[in-house]
């Protein structure tokens, strides 16, 4: 089961020199990341190289910022996909030294950096959600509300009309054995939007 960071959390190392500032945090998105990495860049203008990693399931990418090809952004995203984490940007900000670490010093600089992070990071597990929506009779509204509290899901919204329209989120483990226990209950006057 992935997992995601519950706070950002900041490793620093010296290495010839050079400083390297890691940082760990959670993110929803590619959008949130490249807006953190822009921040990043404005919090630290003296900094030779903002490097980044992002594992955020199909918007996972990485970025050297000028450091030579293949030699930060791609191990940093290693480490964390190492760690079966997702949601999760990972973010080096280089302080040149003035001495040449080499290609396998600059990758064991910037995985070290992430490395050392996450292992201050707590933790916890991606619940991946879903949204349910379903019309049923004003009369099995109360039904509706018991079995939704009894699964963990949080009514979104309901809606009053001819029938009653609501909108549900929880776990998507637990989605289908709701579906199944309403529908049984609701002797079929359930009906399943979407």
């Amino acid at each position: 089961m992935p997992h995601s960071l519950s706070a950002p959390v900041h490793a620093e190392l010296i290495i010839k020199k050079s400083r390297f500032i890691g940082c760990v945090e959670a993110v929803p998105d590619r959008a949130a990341a490249l807006a953190r990495v822009e921040q990043l860049r404005a919090a630290h203008p003296g900094a030779a190289h903002v490097c980044w990693a992002l594992m955020a399931g199909g918007q996972s990418a990485a970025n050297d910022d000028g450091e030579p090809g293949g030699t930060a952004g791609r191990p940093m995203l290693e480490v964390l996909r190492h760690q079966d984490l997702d949601g999760v940007l990972a973010t080096v900000v280089r302080y040149f030294g003035g001495v040449k670490l080499g290609a396998g010093g600059l990758v064991r600089a910037y995985t070290d950096a992430v490395a050392q992070a996450l292992l201050q990071a707590e933790k916890i597990p991606v619940v991946r959600l879903r949204t349910l929506r379903c019309t049923l009779p004003y009369a099995q509204e109360g039904l509706l509300r018991r079995e939704s509290e009894k699964a963990g899901a949080e009514l979104v919204e309901v809606r009053h009309g001819a029938l009653v329209e609501a909108t549900l989120r929880l776990p998507e483990t637990a989605a289908d054995a709701l579906m199944t226990r309403l529908n049984e209950a609701g002797q079929g006057r359930i009906g399943w939007l979407d």
